[in-house]
């Protein structure tokens, strides 16, 4: 753990092993955090909170292109803790980390040029008025990062909370908690004081529920599972703590039959294969019309057995293993789940340790579970035929999520009546819902989250609106 100024592992804690999911070996152990351990990392956060509070907003960003220009110095070698504990192929892996840095640099360029309003005498009586706005810290954020893209979205959370002068409090993964230990270890060897940035590791349910009971903290900015995300703000509400929350989707991808089916396909497999269908927005509804759906279907079978699935450090692997044994297990609990309601399975569906198959079901209907709220967090294709704009609309909001959608015609008025109608945080006209570039305001409809995160949004959800009034100046 990384507390105050210390890295070493700390007494008392019980010790956590970091195993690589597709070997079984271990890469490292951790540190469960004790209460004793979380109280400690409060007190510490609290020092850094006004330090950091006081820091001027130019030097914060200064340390912050410092720390962008070490991680891609280091790239190489995240990028392999990142596949080793992580089970993701090293080619996604490194396309991961080749985030980092440009979100970091695009975060602090943002800071640098928000600025504040000065509001005009609207109102009788405001004519001897000067109102103007600035933006202050919220305080300290704790960051809950999830297993499936720890590097990038560690970097959502801690680069817009550390350039609004906030001191933050990292939760990785159980998991994988290594590559985000080593990005915090660098956030210090950049400059950002000890107290300001922290890692503690553990049980999820025990840190996170003791941070977020604590009436010293002020946000909470997590992705993970919708079951964690309303715990999270059933505590949070209790002290009125500020809340994030990006959490499941079950996103549709309504492709029409005038539609490319062979662009249409490519982006399937792209969107749901190359991180072993471990990502929210990832398509996990195709809802293709009946006039191409065999088409669709029998092209998404042939590209699908194309995609290596092995070693995730091999140069030749496309895709590796899903987080741990227990998630392959659930995957295929679920597939079975919905080949019980009637369901066909034409290619995969059986694991192999912590690897799965590409996994494509067909003749699924509107009425099974994995058509509306069942999120499958592994590479599963379900297929669902619709012969109407209308039908394929019903069918897309019938699920409780709404993160991303996608939509494929030709026929773009068609599409924009579809856009505006679905029920979805966005919408991707021309292509599948997983499309997520730093600036965008990534976030969901309803219990796919709260808030929204990125370059154009996160800055101003990362600090509170301050009016001061200079009364009766003129």
């Amino acid at each position: 753990m990384l507390i105050g100024a210390s890295t070493a592992h700390l007494e008392n804690g019980k010790q956590v092993d970091v195993l690589n999911p597709a070997s079984g070996e271990l890469i490292d152990t951790v540190t469960s955090a004790t209460p004793a351990h979380i109280e400690l990392t409060l007190d510490c956060a609290k020092k850094g909170r006004d330090l950091w509070a006081e820091t001027p907003l130019h030097e914060r960003c200064k340390i912050l292109f410092k720390y962008a220009d070490l991680v891609e110095a280091n790239q190489d070698e995240l990028a392999l803790l990142l596949s080793k504990e992580t089970g993701k192929a090293i080619k996604s892996a490194e396309g991961e980390m080749s985030r980092v840095g440009m979100m970091v640099r695009g975060y602090a360029e943002r800071a640098l040029h928000l600025y504040g309003d000065c509001l005009s005498d609207a109102q009788p009586g405001m004519e001897k008025d000067v109102i103007f706005t600035r933006r202050d810290p919220l305080g300290i954020v704790v960051c809950v990062v999830p297993f499936n893209h720890p590097a990038s979205l560690y970097t959502q959370k801690i680069a817009p909370a550390l350039a609004m002068g906030n001191a933050i409090i990292i939760k990785p993964a159980s998991d994988n908690p290594l590559t985000v230990l080593r990005l915090t270890q660098l956030l210090l060897d950049a400059g950002v004081p000890p107290t300001v940035a922290q890692c503690i590791t553990g049980s999820g349910s025990v840190i996170g529920n003791y941070l977020v009971s604590s009436p010293h903290i002020n946000a909470i900015t997590l992705t993970g599972s919708t079951g964690v995300g309303i715990a999270v703000a059933e505590q949070a509400a209790k002290h009125l703590h500020h809340v994030h929350l990006e959490l499941g989707g079950n996103d549709p991808f309504i492709v029409f039959g005038d539609a490319d089916v062979d662009v249409a396909v490519e982006d399937t497999v792209i969107s749901r294969a190359f991180t072993a269908g471990q990502t929210c927005a990832s398509s996990k509804r195709l809802i293709i019309h009946n006039s191409i759906k065999q088409t669709y279907t029998e092209k998404l079978v042939a590209r699908l057995k194309e995609i290596k699935v092995g070693d995730p450090q091999s140069r030749d692997t496309d895709v590796g293993t899903l987080i741990n044994e227990g998630a392959a297990a659930e995957v295929e609990k679920q597939v079975q789940h919905t080949i019980d309601q009637g369901a066909k399975c034409i290619l995969g569906g059986k694991r192999d340790g912590a690897f799965f198959p590409m996994t494509v079901l067909t003749d699924v209907t509107p009425e099974m579970d994995v058509s509306k709220d069942l999120e499958i967090f592994g590479p599963v294709f379900p297929v669902i035929g619709f012969d109407t704009p209308e039908e394929a609309i019903e069918i897309a909001n019938s699920s409780c999520f709404g993160l991303m959608s996608g939509i494929m015609t030709n026929d773009y008025k068609t599409a924009m009546k579809m856009a505006k109608a679905l029920q979805s945080g966005g919408v991707v006209v021309g292509g599948t819902g997983n499309y997520r570039p730093p600036e965008l305001a990534f976030g969901g409809y309803k219990m796919s989250g709260i808030g929204r995160e990125g370059i154009s949004a996160t800055l101003e959800e990362m600090s509170q609106l301050k009016s001061i009034i200079l009364k009766g100046v003129f």
